[in-house]
């Protein structure tokens, strides 16, 4: 497993280089798009436009080989828009299929509260079974299969917020945030006369990146982890200020994510500071505070630190499981 987790390292810096000749000065935010593709999981981004979330999706899309379609959400698209559906063909008389948009690896659902809740619903069952249903056939969906969703924080004149169910369906809820004045400096130097994006290949096939979701589950988490994971689930629920804690899917977002987190980062088990680490990306979507602690101006973020503070940390070591 030690070697396994090597490769695995190697293989996401090397992803992580490549996309860090478009993407510049955002890290954290790169490894973590990748940990969702690795444990199968979807990315909500809500930030203000212009920051490059367009240019994350298309540069990890073009260092996987993988496909890549946008949908750009507006209040008359339609579920068909995106799921796709049966056109006349004049020629030999027949219903053929025409997919849309959804059947692509790399799914970049731009303003998507902006589309009305019909058309919201159709992404439910993509994301979460991996398959579409049109005129009742079910079509499975291309593998590995990420959504990234934004949505602007500012602007709420005309949109639907999410449901509750569609937003427990996203492993993450990231922000971009404005660059630096010395990465602002990077970006003008670099895309000043060239458009480097248009230069991105492949370093990983997305063969490999299969291979590699399967071995990210066989990432050890030791029994103090994984009860430390469920009294932080449970302290969500319980927390005075907060009206609905996490769910079962949650708890299992955040283990998953640990492990593809800990193979990233080339360890072959999890530890607590993982799971603390994700915490916030993880949750903060998914609990919604009480009306009062609102208005007290609390936001999840903060709630979240408080159960993060509240359950003790394991304190033994947390290692590799040992061979008998």
């Amino acid at each position: 497993m030690e070697a396994t987790v090597e490769r695995i390292r190697d293989t996401v810096s090397r992803v992580k280089e490549n996309v860090g000749r478009v993407i510049v000065g955002k890290d954290g935010v790169v490894e973590l798009a990748i940990v969702a593709l690795l444990c199968e999981g979807h990315i909500l981004f809500e930030d203000v436009p212009g920051l490059g979330k367009t240019v994350l999706a298309k540069s990890l899309a073009r260092s996987l080989g993988c496909t890549f379609r946008r949908i750009q959400c507006t209040p008359d698209l339609l579920p068909s828009d995106i799921t796709g559906t049966y056109i006349f063909n004049q020629k030999t008389s027949e219903f053929e299929f025409r997919p849309g948009p959804i059947m692509s690896q790399v799914v970049l659902a731009d303003e998507i509260n902006r589309a009305t809740p019909r058309t919201q619903s159709a992404l439910l069952e993509a994301m979460q079974e991996r398959q579409v249903t049109t005129e009742g056939e079910t079509r499975p969906l291309p593998r590995p299969f990420l959504v990234m969703a934004t949505q602007n924080p500012i602007e709420l004149e005309g949109t639907f917020p999410l449901p509750e169910a569609q937003l427990d369906r996203f492993l993450f809820k990231l922000q971009l945030g404005y660059p630096t004045e010395e990465e602002d400096r990077l970006i003008l130097a670099r895309f000043r006369a060239d458009e480097p994006l248009e230069a991105l290949t492949p370093v990983v096939p997305a063969e490999e990146l299969l291979a590699m979701q399967k071995e990210c589950r066989r990432v050890h988490v030791a029994a103090d982890v994984e009860d430390y994971i469920i009294r932080l689930i449970h302290a969500s629920r319980r927390h005075p200020e907060v009206e609905l804690g996490a769910s079962p899917r949650a708890m299992l977002a955040l283990y998953h994510a640990a492990q593809a987190l800990a193979a990233v980062r080339g360890r072959s088990f999890v530890t607590p500071d993982d799971v603390k680490y994700l915490l916030t990306p993880v949750l903060v979507h998914r609990i919604i505070p009480k009306s009062e602690s609102r208005l007290r101006g609390h936001r999840a973020e903060q709630l979240i630190r408080e159960i993060a503070d509240s359950v003790a940390v394991p304190v033994e070591e947390i290692g590799s499981p040992k061979e008998s």
